[in-house]
């Protein structure tokens, strides 16, 4: 099987294996594909402390391929990126939520961050559909994860 052109590289301090292994078990026709790990801490000054964990993790959730990394804690995720699951109804959203959601601070309009820092966004595929009133995106505006029956509600009534 061919890997896609373009993939995301996701750089974890020090969790890389641990995310793919999450990931893998959360989306169907999901697998990891290959763990190469750092070398011998003594060929590269780089390397100090590293022997072991995931110099380049391969793996693909739910057909969309990725790679990944430890490379320390230099850098780490904001919400300037995220991943939009689409979800086909209101018993999907719950599901994702509940595998991804684990910052309740960091959770509005159907975004939430998981436990490796890593935003995502829940939400039905029919979204555009739910926020076609200002009514439906303001009740969108005071959600956490989306519930579809609320934001349906909220197209009936008059704005």
């Amino acid at each position: 099987m061919e890997l896609s052109k373009i993939q995301p590289c996701l750089w974890f301090a020090d969790q890389a294996r641990e995310a793919m292994e999450y990931y893998t078990s959360v989306f169907p026709n999901s697998e990891i594909r290959s763990i190469e790990t750092y070398p011998d801490e003594s060929l590269d000054p780089h390397f100090a402390g590293m022997a072991g964990k995931v110099l380049n993790g391969r793996f693909t959730l739910d057909g969309v391929d990725f790679v990944c990394l430890d490379g320390g804690p230099i850098f780490t995720f904001n919400e300037a990126i995220s991943f939009v699951v689409t979800c086909a109804d209101q018993e999907e959203v719950d599901y994702y939520w509940h595998a991804l959601s684990h910052t309740p601070e960091a959770e509005q309009c159907g975004w939430c961050k998981d436990r490796f820092g890593l935003s995502w966004q829940v939400v039905p595929q029919h979204m555009d559909q739910l926020t076609a009133t200002p009514a439906q995106i303001q009740a969108m505006m005071r959600m956490k994860k989306i519930v579809i029956e609320d934001l349906e509600d909220a197209g009936l009534t008059p704005a």
